[in-house]
């Protein structure tokens, strides 16, 4: 894993509440999701009965719909488990995002972070659910911009974020 991140950078970078009173873009949606998040409860018992000092960090952009549709979840997430979640934009922070390139190649986002206590990097998700990612990947390029961001806009409206929380808690609970 890469070290990027320390102790000193990760505190720098804004809460999630903090990040989304700079967000622009979508600001409407980003409230509106954050508002409406019910995380389900057999997800946030698995998150609490995990060992404490989890740090999540997220590379975003306020126009990037899976952002959007996935950070609100996740920082609630984080604050029902008692995690620190904190945002940086993956434009000024390109080293860490070239560390964490989706299949090697693409800066796409969002990406979580996951640091354990002494801020090791364990792992890390993105840029989007991996069922809602392989379609995108297949099918999904063969749709228009626009008409391919419905389909995924409803796939998360319909998954309320299970898949996100259920992906990045795998990666919690199988770190050392």
């Amino acid at each position: 894993m890469n070290s990027t991140v320390n102790r000193e950078r990760f505190e720098a970078a804004l809460t999630f509440e903090q990040y989304l009173e700079t967000v622009v873009k979508n600001r409407e949606l980003w409230h509106g999701v954050h508002e409406r998040v019910r995380l389900p409860d057999d997800l946030v018992e698995e998150a609490r009965a995990l060992p404490d000092g989890w740090h999540l960090l997220a590379l975003s952009e306020d126009w990037c719909g899976d952002a959007v549709n996935t950070l609100p979840v996740l920082a609630r997430l984080a604050d029902e488990a008692g995690w620190d979640f904190r945002v940086l934009g993956r434009d000024e922070n390109l080293d860490i995002m070239d560390a964490h390139l989706t299949n090697g190649r693409s800066r796409s986002i969002p990406i979580v972070i996951v640091y354990d206590e002494a801020f090791e990097e364990v792992g890390w998700w993105g840029p989007r659910p991996a069922e809602i990612q392989s379609w995108v990947l297949s099918e999904g390029l063969s749709m228009p911009s626009p008409d391919r961001y419905k389909v995924v806009r409803r796939w998360y409206a319909k998954d309320r974020g299970r898949t996100t929380i259920s992906e990045l808690l795998d990666i919690v609970a199988a770190a050392p």
